[in-house]
């Protein structure tokens, strides 16, 4: 690995921020070196405000049914945890969430996110994704890795976007925390996303036992190789009830840091600040939209619900109403000279 000195290390900045180029070994250079962290984010800054501007989008994040086939060892999903109390929200639940989060709260995306659950086949999803599509919303997709006709499909109902994140490019990595699973089959599904149409969505955990600096130049690079619309990175946080209990998790730092190289290498697309950072640091949230992020999804699950979502332990905000989360949200926007996008949000490339 290269060591650059400061001002080289200025100059490869300055590179990705005018070119929104760089090769594995600059990415490699600038993720070692925490000397030139707040030129990075104000660098990150100024491209998010220069090809998606000043207005954040608001997501209205459902977690309707935390069921999942897998046993992915940093999830608090995951299929063998029996000490979480299983929840799946009915359709008219669900469009009633839905609507009040589009009529009421004035948001115009709805983000439907589950576990991979069965149950959901794809009849009932597509009725559900028609009948929310009648409220004139943009409507995301994160329920985990299908087939390609069923991405046709959910396309075909009115679906816009799906996310569905690679977490790490690093496939030895990948097989060890996601057994059962296929790297090969996941990047494959992020692929066909697009071939469905659909605005691809996905991203990385940051800090997973085993990860290299190195991985995360990787995975920037396969988010630009897949012509990704939209990447959310998150700090690994152990879960106590998953085989990675002891593990020491990610840095806000970190993430951080892999979220604002990627918004200079990917400069027009949208880059959500993502509830864990807000978990790991009381102001994380803000801190991401200041480097590069400019959508925030603020979760509009009944209370009942969403304490036991738990990816991953003290996920901010989960005793707040649906219309209070939203209220926090629009303070942190306000309290930073940003506003709120009228829009649906959609990727406008340029």
């Amino acid at each position: 690995m290269l060591m650059y000195n400061i001002p080289i290390m200025k100059k490869l900045i300055e590179k990705a921020k005018n070119c929104h180029d760089l090769n594995r070994e600059e990415l490699i250079a600038l993720l070692y070196n925490d000397d030139i962290d707040e030129d990075l984010f104000a660098a990150a800054d100024e491209v998010r405000k220069q090809y998606v501007g000043d207005e954040i989008h608001l997501r209205a994040l459902i977690e309707f049914s935390n069921f999942c086939k897998n046993n992915c060892c940093y999830c608090g999903l995951r299929r063998d945890n029996k000490n979480i109390q299983r929840y799946r929200i009915d359709e008219n639940t669900l469009f009633a969430l839905a609507k009040h989060a589009s009529e009421n709260m004035g948001l115009k995306t709805i983000v439907l996110q589950s576990g991979e659950d069965m149950f959901f086949d794809t009849d009932k999803l597509c009725s559900i994704i028609r009948r929310i599509k009648t409220l004139d919303v943009a409507l995301t997709l994160s329920i985990g890795e299908k087939t390609l006709d069923e991405y046709k499909a959910y396309k075909q109902a009115g679906a816009d976007r799906f996310l569905l994140r690679i977490e790490t490019t690093d496939k030895d990595l990948y097989a060890l925390h996601d057994p059962g699973m296929s790297w090969e089959n996941r990047a494959q599904c992020i692929r066909n996303l697009g071939i469905a149409g659909l605005e691809i969505g996905s991203g990385v955990l940051v800090g997973l036992p085993e990860q290299k600096v190195e991985s995360f130049a990787d995975d920037i690079l396969f988010f630009k190789q897949v012509q990704a619309d939209m990447i959310g990175i998150g700090p690994f946080i152990p879960h106590p009830d998953t085989p990675l209990k002891d593990a020491k998790g990610g840095t806000l730092k970190m993430a951080l840091k892999v979220m604002a190289l990627t918004r200079l290498i990917l400069p027009d697309i949208n880059i959500p600040a993502t509830t864990a950072m807000e978990t790991l640091a009381p102001n994380g949230q803000v801190k991401a939209l200041q480097a590069g992020a400019n959508v925030i999804m603020p979760n509009v699950t009944l209370t009942q619900y969403r304490k036991h979502y738990e990816l991953y332990p003290g996920k901010s905000a989960t005793n707040y109403t649906p219309d209070k989360s939203l209220k926090e949200v629009k303070d942190k926007i306000a309290a930073i000279g940003r506003k709120v996008s009228s829009g649906y949000g959609y990727h406008k490339r340029r």
